[in-house]
């Protein structure tokens, strides 16, 4: 047995004795032998389900479950030497799985197996995936001529590098910034004339100067301390910024932040990290895979394998969601600007005022704050509640198991029901320098049962990574978090679910496999319903200070509140949505016109001629999400109709698992539609989603 530990992946990796000087070794072996598997696999006679599809998923698995393993420790324990190795490899994956999706022998063993009359003996799942590949085998180049495959290759692996490029210097360049304050009178703006730095014991001093709360300054003191320092350090790391944002009553260390935050690897920061060029050949390349493939743009190329059909479907339905929320973003403006004139003497409200103005204006109309709120919910009891509300819709446990991390904060669990595992879920949930902002659900591996081999019979078990950035623990405090994050932890959930849950042993349709792109999000947004319910809300909370339960009262506000700038909240969503349509549907546009021309037509808030906000958009430019960032919204209307359905029956645990056996159970095996109109019994309306907002009412 090799002792490079990535050659000898288990069902739990050794994380901790990964190190950056195996990638090399490791990749270029496991490519050297799926070349030589192919190779062998092409010169069988006569091609069949086993000998050709089974055989290649097998090949290909292995090289991808250790690509996947190295891509996610990039994200989420980056150091320089593993950025080099991960780098330095990008282009020979890329080029190792483009010759295979280019392969013309392959593509046409595939062809013959759905002409043969096995095709008929095909499972519907095995059916599926066939369909699939064929369909990916085209949109890969595997029809072009040869020098045009080489080309669309080519374009694939400068396009793999450059959305690795722009995701690390986002990465950087929020890593980079960081003020220093000695204690709150500097953070609140005021001369600081003691002399002294804060201590624990000076944070409620600080934070009645300040505005911030104690939790956000013990996190900044962590950081300060970190690095030797006495006082506060701030980052631009979400939970520092939204700190900041929410809270500092400073307007100008707002404003400071804001400018940084929003020019974030762009050309008005360092140079090394402006991300100008990188946008402009991500959409060169995108547009010429496209003409290659026969498409009129990249957004029709990506809606090939999504549920919507054209561009301007999609266009016309964000429009009309724009049309329907405006009149509620206008009227949500137009009372923050009131009461910032009013209560805070801003009469001139800006971007960096917005999110502050908005706190103190839903502590004075509902009569609570989110500090409050977060006094309720420590991260281990939400973990809790949130396993508790799965086992209620779905009959499944999740138990604690001691395995090799990738840092100390990483918990992982095992799914379980009637005494089998049928799963498990690492998970990461603390922000922290050299992991990248945002939270996500990838797989560590997929449900398959073996056909041959020497695992022939046996199921492997699925395995999901579940990554968020909530506000660390600091000083061996207990985390706790927001009700936001609450929200973001349901929601990265749901995907795990979608794909934990999956009862297809097909690896290329079980979970989230295979699964349209517009339709990823419906079963995480669907999570997200319970977060409101007072039941799943009360069973997780415990407040530091007395051990009470969320009271109902303060709930009530809570809700109350729900739709507290719901209208400004879906108009930001338009706003993204359309921007990546639009570039991605006209490949001479102007990228950087074009997002102020969206804004001009959908935002009611206007945004000072610095904001750079395209230059981090990781979504389209490094996510996965090009000419897709519409299916957030696309993807809502379904949830918020099957959460309808929980709404309207009264037994959740018979509903949960009407909703597991027709969407979650089935995976990508059949098409979203199907599996919605099998649980929900009709076409999806949008009538729940525009109650769920609040713009059902009058305006």
């Amino acid at each position: 047995m090799s002792e490079n530990v990535l050659l000898n992946l288990d069902s739990e990796p050794r994380f901790d004795a990964i190190k950056a000087a195996d990638i090399e070794p490791a990749m270029t072996e496991v490519m050297q032998q799926a070349a030589a598997a192919i190779t062998a696999l092409k010169a069988e006679p006569d091609a069949s389900w086993n000998n050709t599809v089974e055989a290649l998923t097998s090949i290909t698995e292995r090289v991808g479950r250790i690509w996947s393993v190295v891509a996610h420790l990039n994200s989420v324990a980056d150091t320089p030497e593993l950025r080099a190795a991960y780098n330095a490899l990008m282009p020979k994956v890329s080029e190792f799985f483009t010759a295979i999706s280019q392969d013309i022998a392959l593509y046409e063993r595939f062809k013959s197996i759905k002409a043969s009359a096995e095709y008929a003996q095909l499972s519907p799942a095995q059916q599926t995936k066939l369909n699939h590949d064929l369909r990916d085998f085209v949109l890969s180049g595997a029809e072009l001529p040869e020098q045009e495959q080489a080309e669309f290759a080519a374009l694939q692996a400068e396009g793999a590098q450059l959305s690795a490029a722009f995701s690390q210097n986002v990465l950087d360049a929020t890593d980079a910034f960081a003020l220093y304050f000695a204690n709150g009178a500097e953070l609140a703006g005021q001369e600081n004339t003691s002399g002294q730095t804060s201590t624990d014991a000076d944070f409620a001093q600080d934070s009645e100067i300040s505005g911030l709360t104690e939790e956000a300054l013990a996190m900044f003191a962590a950081a300060a301390q970190a690095e030797g320092k006495a006082g506060y350090k701030i980052g631009l790391q979400m939970p520092h910024y939204l700190a900041v944002m929410q809270y500092a009553h400073n307007r100008e260390l707002r404003r400071q932040l804001y400018h940084a935050y929003s020019t974030r690897a762009s050309e008005l920061g360092e140079a090394k990290w402006d991300n100008t060029a990188n946008i402009n050949r991500i959409l060169q390349i995108a547009a010429r895979e496209a003409q290659l493939l026969g498409f009129q743009n990249y957004a029709e190329l990506s809606l090939a394998t999504k549920m919507a059909d054209t561009p301007q479907q999609v266009m016309t339905f964000l429009q009309d969601l724009a049309s329907r929320a405006k009149p509620f973003a206008e009227k949500d403006l137009a009372e923050v600007k009131i009461y910032a004139r009013e209560h805070l003497g801003l009469d001139d409200l800006q971007p960096w005022d917005m999110t502050y103005a908005s706190e103190k204006l839903r502590h004075a109309k509902y009569a609570f704050s989110q500090t409050e709120v977060k006094k309720y919910f420590p991260a281990d009891r939400v973990l809790a509640g949130l396993f508790a509300q799965i086992d209620k819709l779905y009959g499944v446990h999740f138990i604690e198991k001691q395995v090799p991390v990738w840092h100390p904060d990483v918990r992982y669990y095992e799914l379980e029901q009637g005494g089998a595992i049928i799963g498990g879920v690492y998970m990461d949930l603390y922000a922290r320098a050299g992991k990248r902002g945002g939270a996500w659900m990838n797989d560590y591996r997929g449900r398959r049962r073996f056909i041959t081999g020497d695992h022939a019979g046996q199921l492997q078990t699925p395995i999901a990574y579940l990554v968020c950035n909530f506000t660390p623990p600091v000083a061996g405090n207990t985390a706790r978090l927001s009700h936001e994050e609450i929200l973001t932890l349901f929601h990265e959930t749901g995907h795990g679910l979608h794909h934990l849950l999956t009862q297809v042993d097909e690896l290329g349709v079980s979970g989230i496999n295979g699964v349209e792109w517009d339709a990823v999000e419906m079963p995480s947004q669907f999570m997200e319903n319970f977060v409101w319910e007072y039941d799943v809300l009360a069973g997780m909370s415990c407040h530091q200070d007395t051990g009470a339960v969320l009271p109902e009262e303060l709930y009530k506000k809570m809700l109350a509140a729900k739709n507290f700038q719901s209208g400004l909240w879906m108009l930001r969503q338009m706003e993204f949505a359309q921007f990546d349509m639009e570039i991605y549907s006209h490949p001479d546009c102007d990228w950087q016109q074009t997002l102020l021309e969206v804004r001009r037509r959908v935002a009611v808030m206007p945004q000072p001629d610095f904001n750079r906000f395209a230059h981090s958009f990781s979504h389209i430019f490094a996510g996965g999400y090009s000419a897709g960032y519409y299916s957030y919204s696309w993807a809502e209307v379904l949830s918020a109709d099957i959460y309808a359905a929980f709404e309207e029956e009264a037994n959740a645990a018979a509903t949960g698992k009407r909703f597991w056996h027709e969407v979650l159970a089935v995976g990508g095996s059949r098409p979203a539609m199907e599996s919605f109109k099998a649980f929900r019994g009709r076409e999806p309306q949008i009538d729940a989603l525009l109650r769920h907002c609040g713009f059902h009412e009058a305006a």
